[in-house]
Order: C-alpha cells, then structure tokens, then sequence
C-alpha cells in the first residue's frame, strides 16, 4: 500500500488522516471504511463540500448516522454479519445481557482501546478500509490521473461492498447518482 499512498494528493492524505483521528474520536481500534467516508467529507475542498452537502452527505450528518447505527452494534459490522452466518442474533444477544445485567450494558467504550491507539499513533485499517483505498486506486487510474483525490476514494467506497458505509450513503443519495456526480466533478476540474 505503500506505493499506493505515494500518489496521493494532500486532500487524499488529509482525508486518510481525518478518518484515523475520526477512529480515535469514536475509540474505534481500526479506521472502518466509514470513516473514510467521514474523513473525505472532513478533507472535501469547498466545491466537493458543496456538492456532498447537496446530497445530504456533511461531516455532522455523517458522524449523527454513523453514531445511530452503531449505537446497537458494539461489536462492529464485520463481527455481527460472521456471528449472524451462524446463527447468532446480536440484538438477541444485547436483549439478553440487558435483562441480566442493567439497560445499556454494552454501550461503553474501552478506554483501554483509546490509549493503545493514542500511545502507538498508529490504527491499523479494517479490510474493508483497505479495499476502498485500492479501488480508490483503481478509480484513479481508470480516467488516467496520476494522482488520488478525495474524489477517488469516495467513488473507492462506493464501489465497495462494505455494508455500513453503502447503509450511510443510501440513507442520502443512491450510490449511482452520487457516482454520477463525483465522476461529472472530476471531469469539470480535469
């Protein structure tokens, strides 16, 4: 990957940075590709800005949406779809430790997990943050620019296939028409 951050221009680099402190802000122990997708509405320049915010996608309707959904979901995406291909229901789950033990049982964060990110520095990217950044890549080399923008990792994620990030887009815009959109954007400044 490497390589891959060497073409990026600085608002692709802010926006990797902004969804890092965005993981750290929601003492998540890896950047989720919805942080990307936070984190390149953080980096937008004022044109991108416009344009998300005209599709209903600004950085505090983001953060609220991603908040709401993962407010039942202390376990994070990934682990609830491989617990559910076996037959295990999390809200099943969280209902029962919550007659057992008190409403709200599960809704704290370790403040164990926020230290080891701010003593290391370093969040390491969830698969799906990873493979949004090469189809970020690929996107970027499809229309032949040498160079990765915001605008490319944003079509990165919306080619993906991650479930939370596609939940947050779709709750706005259909991913085609904002596809559309972004690919128009870049031709414009091209």
């Amino acid at each position: 990957m490497i390589d891959m951050f060497e073409r990026f221009a600085d608002g692709a680099r802010s926006a990797v940075v902004a969804a890092q402190q965005e993981a750290i802000r929601v003492c998540d122990p890896r950047i989720e590709a919805s942080h990307l997708l936070i984190g390149a509405a953080v980096a937008a320049d004022e044109p991108l800005r416009v344009l998300l915010a005209e599709e209903g996608l600004t950085v505090d309707g983001l953060r609220s949406d991603r908040a709401a959904r993962t407010a039942d979901a202390p376990l994070g995406d990934e682990d609830a779809a491989a617990l559910e291909a076996i037959g295990i229901d999390l809200d099943e789950v969280r209902s029962r430790l919550e007659a057992a033990f008190g409403k709200g049982v599960l809704d704290g964060k370790s403040a164990d997990r926020r230290g080891v990110a701010n003593r290391l520095g370093h969040i390491p990217f969830d698969r799906a943050a990873k493979k949004s950044l090469e189809l970020a890549l690929r996107e970027a080399i499809a229309r032949r620019e040498r160079v990765i923008r915001p605008e490319h990792i944003l079509l990165g994620l919306l080619r993906s296939d991650d479930p939370a990030t596609g939940a947050l887009v779709e709750a706005h815009v259909p991913r085609a028409q904002l596809r559309q959109r972004l690919s128009g954007h870049l031709d414009a400044a091209a």
